[in-house]
């Protein structure tokens, strides 16, 4: 699907509309990963902090071990993910693997306690070895994956690393201000194929918010989306909400909620429909005319609540 023409204004800049010539084609930048997660530490009695790490290291993956615990006739050992991957032979001595537990090895994990792998990120929590992975997957200083969501991307990073990433690579347009105005134009409007992309990042209450604008098909129908996503976790992302307007000829549609965080995958938020939709015929409506070419112009806010410790109410702070 292509894009003739998307206007980006940031209002509270005081800018007049440009025009941004845009290409649905995917965008494919040099996948790389942001990982500043350090080897996390393990004391016991008698043996270093770096030896008992290396104990439990995987040979194939590098990543520590959980039971069961395998290892050959010579006592190479490899976790048991790794030991379908090299069809039951051990990667140290080539010898047939079998099933021999290294029962040893499992009962030193055991009175382990480490830090979480993303202690360097921040992470003060310390686990006994066997709970320390249900926690890493849920863990609030994990690294984010990338919003991007015109293609599949596989970086991931704190957010100042996202944004500087989103910005050189995807070449995201990046706005201070907590209001907005964007206008989408499509010279055949009845061709709707599915097609994400993001519009621009917003900059404001010292966060980041990202602007999502989309066609899709929902069922039979072709309709249209915008939502925003906080750069941040969900906890934090409850202390914001945001308003979407589109309108014209004497009518309007108004959204206004909470920001999903981007710990919320792009499809997740736009399949739960959780943001402003417009159908075609109401989008054609907008648009006004000969009903022959899409002029959607989307507006929006973004605003803090407040807790007033005086009357025990939440209060908006509008940015200015």
């Amino acid at each position: 699907m292509e894009i003739d023409s998307i206007e980006c204004v940031s209002s509270s800049d005081g800018m007049e509309d440009e025009e941004i010539a845009s290409s649905m084609a995917p965008h494919h930048p040099h996948h790389q990963q942001y990982n500043s997660s350090a080897k996390p530490h393990a004391k016991i009695a008698g043996i270093g902090p770096t030896s008992v790490h290396e104990l439990l290291e995987c040979p194939v993956c590098t990543n520590s071990m959980y039971p069961p615990i395998h290892q050959c006739h010579n006592g190479h050992t490899l976790c048991s993910t790794c030991k379908t991957r090299v069809h039951n032979r051990c990667p140290t001595c080539r010898q047939e693997l079998g099933d021999i537990r290294c029962l040893a090895l499992e009962k030193v994990a055991e009175s382990l306690e480490l830090p979480c792998k993303f202690y360097s990120l921040g992470c003060p929590e310390i686990f006994p070895y066997y709970s320390k992975l249900k926690h890493e997957t849920g863990c609030n200083f994990r690294p984010y994956n990338c919003p991007y969501a015109g293609s599949e991307c596989s970086v991931t990073g704190d957010i100042p690393q996202l944004v500087t990433h989103l910005r050189d690579d995807h070449k995201v347009d990046m706005h201070t201000g907590c209001t907005f105005n964007h206008r989408y134009v499509k010279s055949n409007p009845r061709e709707v194929e599915n097609a994400t992309w993001m519009l621009t990042v917003f900059h404001c209450f010292g966060q980041y918010f990202c602007l999502h604008f989309e066609a899709f098909q929902l069922g039979m129908a072709p309709v249209y989306m915008a939502f925003l996503r906080f750069m941040g976790d969900e906890n934090e992302a409850r202390n914001y909400t945001y308003s979407l307007e589109v309108g014209a000829n004497g009518r309007k549609l108004i959204w206004e909620g909470t920001p999903r965080s981007v710990r919320d995958s792009h499809r997740k938020v736009r399949d739960s429909h959780d943001g402003l939709i417009i159908q075609r015929n109401m989008a054609l409506f907008f648009s006004g005319g000969d009903r022959k070419e899409l002029k959607l112009r989307v507006t929006g806010r973004i605003w803090k609540e407040q807790q007033n410790p005086d009357a025990g109410v939440c209060i908006p702070n509008l940015c200015t």
